[in-house]
């Protein structure tokens, strides 16, 4: 599969009218390039519905950086709110996200 059929590649297509930027840093698209394919959907669909409205199973931290955490499954996305933009930092297995 090249990088443009990635489900990452397909979701930065699709970013058009959200009410919330996403912004993916380097080790959390490495993260997510080192997941299984059908679970890489899963965390890209979770996000589409997080950024028009931050729904979804999301939680604020308390005493951790990223601020945030959204769980998908066994996965825990982690990421901060700055304005109108979602910066995700990792995407990790929940035994190694915190």
């Amino acid at each position: 599969m090249s990088l443009d059929d990635s489900p990452l590649s397909i979701y930065i297509k699709r970013l058009n009218h959200v009410q919330y930027q996403v912004e993916f840093k380097p080790k959390a698209i490495k993260d997510l390039q080192e997941i299984t394919l059908n679970i890489q959907e899963q965390i890209i669909s979770k996000i589409e519905v997080m950024q028009n409205d931050l729904h979804g199973d999301v939680k604020r931290l308390t005493n951790f950086t990223p601020e945030y955490r959204l769980r998908v499954g066994d996965y825990r996305v982690l990421f901060e709110v700055d304005k109108q933009a979602i910066i995700i930092y990792r995407i990790k297995h929940r035994s190694k996200a915190y």
